[in-house]
């Protein structure tokens, strides 16, 4: 399962997090890989949007899972105060994915 979201970091922080994101810690990384995270990607716009990709097997349960460490646990208080609400999405469900609409293996895997 290919999976894709948004987030929005505030303008004037994007650059504290980009470096925050350069060195993430050992156990965050050993807890994403271990709740099934696979190919995680962040990508940043200027003004702090933010795009998610990752694949997983089952995305519920890989954030579930991931819920359930004491890592991301404090990596998500670390990391709070980076964020702003993206309008129209919960406060309870931060990660709604995206809609794929396209993929380029996929439709050339049809063509054979």
């Amino acid at each position: 399962m290919r999976c894709c979201f948004l987030l929005q970091v505030r303008p004037e922080r994007l650059e504290d997090y980009k470096r925050e994101h350069q060195a993430v810690w050992p156990e965050m990384l050993t807890a994403l890989r271990d709740s099934g995270w696979r190919n995680y990607s962040i990508f940043a716009r200027d003004d702090g949007l933010l795009v998610g990709y990752l694949e997983a097997e089952d995305f519920d349960a890989a954030q579930k899972a991931m819920a359930k460490t004491d890592a991301n646990a404090r990596w998500q208080a670390h990391m709070g105060s980076y964020f702003i609400d993206i309008p129209g999405q919960l406060p309870s469900q931060p990660l709604v994915l995206l809609e794929e609409v396209f993929n380029l293996e996929d439709q050339l895997q049809r063509l054979g």
